[in-house]
């Protein structure tokens, strides 16, 4: 079987039937430990009726967040409830990706995954979080100090990421969270993925909100580094200090257009260089310097 994160293919192997009824005897429903093993292995699922949801927090494209209170501990927690097809191999392998990811991290300014709700016959999942009272979302421009302390916060949790071989994909002021104290924790990996710099393996460009997406993302690149992370990050920089984004473009085109004109365009040489689709459509009429 494959690093975790990577496409398995259980359906032939000798000991699935095995494998599933092991992990069924744990709690684990059929069609994930089938499917993705490695993503709950070593764990027990928490029963649903051990929480009280409180309010919906969020919505996002692949998930609902709701405030809960663990009523075994009465402490609040976040529920993310995650959309997949549990009929669907290929759905529930993006959903576990996700949970592989969370597993496989273990630092003060990531957030910490504390357990799996579901039952063998449940098709819902929720992951279970610390909760965290606010994110970047809406400040105002923030004094300079308190940006250093944001920033270091941002880039220690990142570096933490990409020295476990896993792009986020999507930082943006939403996906950072704050606590009363003032401790800020990256969140949200639904776009992450376990990346190897040797690997000619291709990844998809249709990750990163718009407005923080890196040209080479903008351009269709399939092959791209922890470098698409560090520029969504400098954008956040910008936000921090500005108040507001520093390229809200309204299209991909226009996007790539506000880059150029901020930080210059290539020259005709990177045009040729360049290892991603036809950018006719992207390359600007003038030098932007």
């Amino acid at each position: 079987i494959g690093r975790c994160g990577n496409k398995l293919d259980l359906g032939f192997f000798n000991g699935a039937k095995r494998l599933s009824a092991e992990y069924l005897n744990t709690g684990w429903p059929d069609w994930l430990v089938t499917v993705a093993p490695e993503a709950v292995q070593g764990w027990a699922p928490l029963r649903a009726d051990s929480f009280e949801r409180l309010s919906k927090i969020g919505q996002g494209t692949y998930s609902s967040v709701y405030k809960a209170r663990d009523l075994r501990t009465a402490k609040i927690v976040a529920l993310k409830k995650v959309r997949f097809v549990n009929t669907d191999p290929e759905s529930v392998r993006f959903m576990a990706r996700e949970i592989c990811v969370l597993r496989k991290l273990n630092h003060p300014n990531v957030i910490k995954l504390e357990g799996i709700v579901t039952s063998p016959v449940s098709q819902n999942l929720y992951l279970v979080f610390e909760y965290m009272e606010h994110d970047l979302v809406g400040l105002a421009a923030t004094p300079e100090l308190k940006v250093k302390c944001l920033m270091q916060q941002i880039l220690s949790g990142l570096d933490h990421c990409h020295s476990k071989g896993i792009l986020h994909r999507d930082m943006k002021g939403s996906n950072l969270l704050i606590d009363s104290n003032g401790v800020l924790k990256i969140a949200d990996f639904g776009l992450a993925t376990f990346y190897d710099p040797e690997s000619r393996q291709p990844l998809t460009s249709r990750v990163a909100t718009l407005w923080y997406r890196p040209p080479e993302l903008l351009l269709g690149a399939t092959r791209y580094s922890a470098a698409v992370d560090m520029w969504s990050t400098g954008c956040i920089f910008g936000e921090l200090l500005t108040a507001k984004p520093v390229m809200p473009g309204r299209t991909e085109v226009e996007q790539i257009h506000k880059i150029f004109k901020l930080c210059g365009s290539p020259s005709d040489e990177y045009w040729q260089k360049l290892e991603v689709p036809p950018t006719g459509m992207f390359k600007p009429l003038c030098q932007y310097k």
